[in-house]
């Protein structure tokens, strides 16, 4: 199948997207060295922005230089599949960074230079974002998916986007080691997490590269187990992590004023209380997507075993969201 068209819309948008991807590397390289030049960088959740912006923009070039230079021709046939799936990502990437950074971060800088330069990172962030956005947009229409399926077009392949990415907020959070190296039960959730986000890279590169005939059992099987298996390791990490947090006899603190990092007006930094609150949450949010990619993977099971009509498969495996 062709991956080009040579409609006016496409053209256009050809045109457009190299505007849009050189203020993505301008939006994110701005962003990450602002924050850099002054050296605000701590161990905890803002290293994560960096870490986000700098891979934003190193992708970003990697893709300009495949993409406007005879290295092309020397990918799979399904590259284009690649650059949309990866706007997608950028897009939520930059998008949560803003929010956090405008809420966790900037608000407990002193006013100075330090704080200048973070709200203008944040506000580059925010264009990227919208960059990101508009190049996402622009491909799908332009490529007009309803012919040419991108994986991430699929109800499985966004619900895995959004799990990989709900676990990337959550290892902002856990970045800061002393909220769970003390406890054994805690560092388990940590590898739970860790686990559940490397089998669920692995679903999307196989899903965008079409290996499915890689796997010894049927690639809809083998999500269906990979998502079930994923579901009893969150559900145990939503309950210990809740419970050696927050519960005194286990060691944590049940009330944020017990904390001592929430009791300084000059932090700067979410608290930890905060911080265990928010991978609580996150976890809560994982789980539940992770249910509903169950229900999604045990009826695309079921259409293949039991096929209701001929177009069936075709509906469920490329439902265009």
């Amino acid at each position: 199948m062709s991956t080009t068209s040579s409609s006016p819309g496409l053209c256009s948008w050809t045109v457009m997207g190299c505007s849009v991807r050189l203020l993505q590397l301008l939006s994110t390289g701005v962003a990450s060295s602002l924050v850099a030049s002054v050296g605000t960088q701590r161990v905890g959740v803002d290293n994560w922005f960096m870490f986000f912006w700098c891979f934003c923009y190193v992708v970003t070039l990697l893709i300009i230089i495949v993409e406007y230079s005879n290295l092309r021709s020397h990918f799979s046939s399904h590259w284009y599949n690649f650059p949309i799936n990866y706007a997608c990502y950028a897009a939520l990437f930059c998008f949560s960074t803003s929010i956090i950074s405008a809420t966790t971060y900037v608000p407990f800088l002193p006013q100075g230079p330090t704080r200048n330069h973070a709200i203008t990172a944040t506000a580059f962030s925010c264009i990227a974002a919208v960059a990101y956005g508009t190049e996402f947009v622009g491909t799908w229409v332009g490529h007009r998916p309803r012919r040419i399926i991108t994986y991430v077009h699929t109800l499985h392949g966004l619900l895995k986007l959004l799990e990989n990415f709900v676990a990337c907020i959550i290892f902002a959070f856990i970045s800061n080691t002393s909220l769970y190296q003390h406890q054994p039960a805690l560092v388990w959730c940590v590898a739970v997490y860790s686990t559940c986000f490397i089998l669920g890279t692995l679903a999307i590169l196989l899903g965008l590269l079409y290996c499915d005939n890689w796997l010894p059992i049927r690639f809809p099987v083998s999500q269906l187990g990979l998502t079930l298996f994923c579901i009893l390791l969150y559900i145990s990490a939503l309950v210990l992590w809740p419970l050696y947090q927050f519960n005194e006899e286990l060691g944590g603190q049940s009330q944020r004023s017990s904390d001592t990092t929430c009791r300084d007006e000059f932090t700067t930094y979410v608290c930890n209380w905060d911080q265990r609150l928010a991978v609580a949450v996150l976890t809560a949010i994982n789980l539940l997507l992770y249910v509903a990619d169950l229900v999604i993977a045990s009826c695309l099971v079921s259409d293949r075993l039991h096929p209701r009509a001929p177009d069936s498969l075709y509906l469920w495996r490329y439902y265009v969201v």
